[in-house]
């Protein structure tokens, strides 16, 4: 009885396609309202940090790309791995700028300091390497490498 209960859960949830979907749905959205905060508040900020480390300021202006460009991309599913990428290049960037401080902290409620930046970042990665899936502008073509 187990074993049939088993394979009908697995048979109702067994869409890796949705799946695909709703990653890319929800780690895309999530991102698109930082990306939001940046054009109604600017980058200045962000520039002053950059500044701060011996980079030039005009750097800042990439968050646009990382922050509003590729989730809308992820979100569409047009160029999905390569906009995954530069999605998780811009996290990797954006917690080497403010968040090595946390690296080695827990909070209150026990959560690593960095967890929301590795969850974004680990996220990013997943849809590079799965892909849009079938509900995509742009379905990717798998190839087999032999």
């Amino acid at each position: 009885m187990i074993t049939r209960l088993n394979q009908a859960f697995i048979n109702l949830t067994s869409h890796p396609d949705f799946g695909k979907l709703l990653l890319r749905l929800t780690f895309g959205v999530l991102m698109l309202f930082h990306g939001v905060a940046k054009v109604q508040h600017g980058v200045g900020w962000i520039a002053g940090m950059l500044a701060a480390k011996g980079l030039p300021g005009f750097i800042a202006y990439g968050v646009f790309i990382g922050e509003i460009i590729t989730p809308v991309l992820i979100i569409i599913g047009l160029f999905t791995r390569q906009a995954a990428f530069i999605y998780a290049f811009n996290i990797l960037v954006a917690t080497l700028l403010v968040g090595m401080g946390k690296f080695f902290t827990l909070t209150d409620v026990g959560a690593w300091g960095l967890e929301s930046e590795a969850l974004y970042f680990l996220g990013g990665l997943s849809i590079m390497f799965l892909g849009a899936g079938k509900y995509a502008l742009s379905a990717d073509k798998e190839k087999e490498w032999r």
